[in-house]
């Protein structure tokens, strides 16, 4: 089976690689310049761990090239993957689809036979609608079946979530004189692998499958958001935040996922969605008024979680040096997009701090982001050194080994706001710290 993926971004690239490694043949089609430079030279623009190995075995093996021309890249394709941004659309919170549509009305053009087009990229109820005439009425000539097969790949554990998923989800246009059977067996085809080990994969309609990413997502944001919210509550009561989401985890209605209190939730997918939900939500006069709860309660929280900091150091941080652990949303990722670390440090700095910062694999990223001035340091160590307050914003394991003493010694003050919970209170305490963490005592 031969496809064409059109974006080599996130979602395109770990598809593309892991259909090759279904024994595919695909074609990533990237317009970008310096990505397309970058993956024909064998570098990954992003940090995923394992997809450097994949795609180097998988364009070895003939599986898997790249290019920027969408009419070769179909020339024998049986489908097309629209795996594009939908960032969101200012000032509104919707999708913004201007990349979808562009890309179906050049797929439409560039088609030469009976084609099935499948929309990778998390897009809002009736999309695929608009897809599909977009492509029908651009050659009606030619026959297009409309799918829609929204990713659910964790950054930092994408290649097992897409090997080993807990469900595909594919919605179907059925409109067609075949009711959607050709675009079942391409589906089923390129599956079969995912077949073979029993994975779940549940075949719908366009308007579920387009549905069902966005509420799963806004789902775990307000899990994410609840635990935060019981760890704030914790810290009054004198609970114990890690006890109350281990008796919440082993209810199995629950499960122990996503009950990790932090400085709220970040990422690509997360913010995105929450917001575009609550758009079509009210759009379609069915508000999602515990969704739009979530998204207030998750923006106050990263804003709170720096005053917690300047509380911590006195009340003030004048002329303080405040070392900063972990930049990206979450470890195994450089991606920066909504991290909690941006509007913190933009307080921390406003409000007059120094800040040395380290991260393993987000540094480069968050330069553009960054207020001027910030010192980005080559290990945590450096990043703590004379430092007035430690800061721990995103838990890489590698920060979870740092010797007590040797981070104490670096440091001019004792002060620590671990806002991942990755340490000990009590060692961290023994150590001589002024250690706070959430939820915890």
């Amino acid at each position: 089976m031969r496809i064409a993926m059109v974006g080599g971004g996130y979602v395109g690239l770990v598809s593309g690689a892991c259909f090759a490694e279904f024994g595919a043949d695909v074609t990533i089609v990237e317009r970008d310049p310096r990505k397309l430079e970058a993956l024909n030279a064998g570098r990954i623009p992003i940090y995923e761990p394992g997809l450097d190995t994949l795609v180097s075995s998988n364009v070895d093996a003939g599986r898997l090239t790249f290019g920027d021309d969408l009419g070769a890249a179909m020339s024998d394709a049986d489908a097309v993957f629209i795996a594009v941004g939908t960032p969101t659309r200012r000032g509104d919170g919707h999708a913004d689809l201007t990349y979808v549509y562009a890309a179906a009305g050049e797929i439409a053009r560039a088609a030469r036979t009976d084609l099935l087009v499948v929309t990778k990229s998390t897009v809002p109820v009736g999309t695929g609608r608009e897809v599909a005439r977009i492509l029908r009425q651009t050659r009606p000539g030619l026959t297009f079946d409309v799918a829609s097969n929204p990713e659910f790949l964790r950054e930092g554990n994408a290649i097992d979530d897409f090997m080993r998923p807990d469900r595909v989800i594919v919605g179907i246009d059925r409109s067609g004189p075949d009711k959607g059977a050709r675009a079942q067996a391409l589906i089923e085809q390129l599956y079969r692998p995912l077949m073979a080990i029993q994975a779940p994969i549940l075949l719908t309609d366009l308007e579920t499958a387009e549905l069902t990413k966005y509420a799963a997502n806004a789902f775990l944001a307000m899990k994410v958001t609840f635990i935060n919210e019981m760890a704030d509550l914790c810290e009054k009561v004198g609970g114990n935040i890690h006890d109350v989401a281990r008796g919440m985890g082993l209810d199995q209605r629950i499960g122990s996922r996503f009950l990790s209190p932090g400085p709220g939730y970040g990422g690509s997918c997360f913010p995105k969605d929450t917001r575009a939900l609550t758009a079509i939500a009210q759009d379609a006069g069915a508000p999602t008024k515990l969704v739009e709860a979530t998204v207030a309660i998750n923006e106050a929280r990263k804003t709170g979680m720096a005053e917690r900091i300047i509380a911590q150091a006195g009340g003030s941080l004048e002329g303080k040096t405040v070392g900063i652990l972990g930049l990206t949303f979450k470890p195994d990722t450089d991606d920066m997009r909504e991290a909690a670390s941006l509007p913190i440090l933009a307080r921390l700095h406003e409000a007059g701090a120094v800040l040395q910062v380290f991260d393993p694999e987000g540094m480069d990223a968050a330069r553009a982001l960054l207020p001027e001035g910030v010192r980005y340091c080559e290990d945590a160590l450096a990043a703590a050194q004379d430092a007035d307050i430690v800061v721990v914003l995103t838990e890489w394991n590698m920060f979870r080994a740092l010797d007590p003493a040797r981070l104490r010694s670096a440091m001019r003050g004792n002060a620590i706001a671990d806002l991942r919970n990755i340490w000990s209170p009590d060692l961290m305490r023994e150590a001589g710290f002024d250690y706070r963490s959430i939820g915890r005592p």
